[in-house]
């Protein structure tokens, strides 16, 4: 597993870059410590989470400095001013509907499968609302999607903040993330050595002056 790389650091916040298999925030468990926000931590005693990403996904995480600043961003994040956009490689042929490539938007409720933890379903009847848009990405010579069989490379912009979200979602319409071991079939999951989703882009008002803000990480699949 590769080091997090530092993409932005000033008095107020830290922006992360996170390899993928390495946790946000500490699991239970002794063995389930070493995490995202622990290794922060020890360089930035002051660090503070905000908001996480699944241990399988790679890319763009924001950290506060301070509880101002920690309350700055969740009100920001609550408020949707933070926007984060996503790649994946997905199963199958995925076409575009909307005309030059326009946004597509899934809008499936979400809850947690309580009996097949750490699991999540779309549930018409429990479910809380949850809207995902998606849209093709380009897709690089290197890329997975040309060398996978029959995959579709996406651009995605979760609109709320469901657990697996996009995971649930994109199987949800018969589109499951390649690599994902927890809602790929096991010949899907046989297609990439990780999950590939990667949250390559973040927009968000500066905890302190409010001004706008973006970040970038180059997909690594």
């Amino acid at each position: 597993m590769s080091t997090p790389q530092v993409i932005h650091e000033d008095d107020h916040l830290i922006v992360l870059d996170k390899p993928a298999g390495l946790l946000a925030v500490p699991g239970k468990g002794p063995d389930k410590q070493d995490c995202l926000s622990a290794r922060a931590q020890a360089r930035w005693p002051d660090a503070l989470v905000v908001h996480r990403l699944d241990m399988s996904t790679s890319g763009l995480v924001v950290m506060a400095r301070g509880l101002e600043a920690q309350r700055a961003l969740s009100r920001a994040f609550e408020q949707r001013e933070v926007h984060k956009r996503y790649t994946a490689v997905v199963a199958g042929t995925l076409n575009n509907p909307q005309p030059d490539n326009g946004w597509n938007t899934i809008g499936l409720p979400i809850t947690i499968d309580w009996p097949n933890r750490p699991r999540s379903i779309v549930s018409h009847e429990l479910g809380k609302p949850s809207v995902t848009r998606w849209r093709l990405a380009p897709t690089p010579p290197q890329s997975p999607a040309l060398h996978t069989g029959i995959a579709t490379r996406v651009e995605l912009e979760p609109v709320t903040g469901r657990t697996h979200q996009l995971r649930v979602h994109l199987q949800a319409i018969g589109h499951a993330i390649l690599g994902d071991p927890l809602y790929a079939t096991p010949e899907q999951q046989a297609q990439a050595p990780r999950l590939l989703l990667h949250a390559h882009h973040l927009t968000l008002p500066h905890p302190q002056t409010g001004a706008a803000m973006a970040f970038t990480s180059p997909c690594p699949f």
